[in-house]
């Protein structure tokens, strides 16, 4: 049991790129934890990880060992989603709070499991990295949607688009991978989440789905490398949300919403939003102001959380990642039975 005084120990699953640059340091800043043990793909690669970042941790070769430790608080996930589920519970079992990189698992299942694995155990803090995307001006959003500026929404579109998957000879990257990846499609689970933050629950999905290059060094290839989704939301708003990875030239990801005054849009690459009523002649920018104004502080929320359980909510949360895990679940039993489904 840790004290308000005592440091949080911390073991590190999966020490990857993102676990690297985003994470370590921001841990790495806070006085009150330590990093004490790292277990990657390899004892070769935890060894070489701690070598270079933490000396003072110890390297493992298998993360249920790390898991295990009696003196260890917080399991941190770095890994690709197909061990979220798997280490997630079993940190939950062994009484660690969870950090668990995004996205939350491989299918819906999965995000069940987990989410009833901390029924189990509710005085444990657990959450889901989120994402960076739309952060700066997210309260902003919520306020203007909340005081209708568009009036009654009625519609949206949402597309991101990248080349990164244009290279016809190159080999399959993990994110492609469904052994690694599950139904996880480009950032499909990060729009859903923010979207879903902004303007409420996906209540359903019609999903069509293409993959140019269905074989990449002799690996088929069942991951989509584009993907249309139009999706309903409760409150009445329909969407029209389109991701490709084969975008020649491909333009920033950008949202724009309309209703019966007026319309807004998001421009994700530089948190720009612009927006304008009906008798307005143009749109304008709108400031996000200071006191809405979010950044980067996800470490630090989570740790606070941990300090607080029962008090500050860290979020997104396993209940949160949730339910846009429902909205990936949809989408790909949408495409496998070419159909409408609803999201309850």
């Amino acid at each position: 049991m840790t004290t308000r005084r005592s440091k949080l120990k911390i073991g590190i699953v999966g020490a990857g790129g993102i676990v690297r640059t985003r994470h370590l340091p921001a841990l790495s800043r806070m006085e009150d934890v330590k990093i004490i043990g790292v277990c990657n793909s390899s004892y070769e690669s935890s060894e070489k990880f701690c070598s270079k970042f933490l000396p003072e941790a110890k390297p493992y070769a298998n993360w249920a060992e790390l898991v295990s430790e009696a003196d260890i608080d917080i399991i941190w996930i770095g890994t690709p989603p197909y061990l979220h589920a798997t280490v997630g519970i079993s940190a939950l079992e062994a009484g660690k709070h969870v950090f668990c990189q995004a996205r939350m698992a491989m299918n819906l299942a999965e995000a069940e499991e987990m989410c009833a694995a901390l029924q189990r155990h509710p005085h444990l803090v657990t959450m889901v990295c989120p994402p960076p995307h739309g952060l700066r001006g997210s309260r902003l959003m919520q306020k203007l949607a909340a005081d209708e500026f568009v009036g009654r929404a009625h519609h949206l579109r949402l597309h991101s688009f990248t080349g990164d998957y244009l290279d016809l000879e190159a080999p399959p990257h993990w994110r492609q991978r469904d052994e690694l990846s599950g139904l996880n499609v480009l950032t499909l689970g990060i729009y859903a989440e923010v979207l879903q933050r902004w303007f409420g629950p996906i209540s359903s999905v019609f999903a069509h789905r293409k993959t140019i290059t269905p074989i990449r060094q002799g690996y088929e290839i069942r991951i989509p490398d584009m993907v249309t989704v139009l999706c309903t939301f409760a409150n009445g708003i329909e969407g029209v949300l389109e991701f490709s990875g084969i975008v020649p030239f491909a333009r920033p990801d950008r949202l724009e919403l309309y209703g019966d005054k007026g319309m807004l849009s998001y421009d994700f690459s530089n948190d720009r939003i612009e927006g304008g009523e009906l008798n307005d002649p143009a749109t304008e920018m709108i400031p996000i102001p200071p006191e809405l104004e979010q950044s980067w502080n996800v470490e630090a929320n989570f740790i606070a959380a941990v300090r607080s359980p029962g008090g500050i909510s860290p979020q997104p949360g396993f209940n949160e990642g949730l339910q846009y895990m429902k909205v990936v679940q949809a989408v790909a039993d949408s495409v496998e039975q070419g159909r409408e489904i609803g999201i309850v």
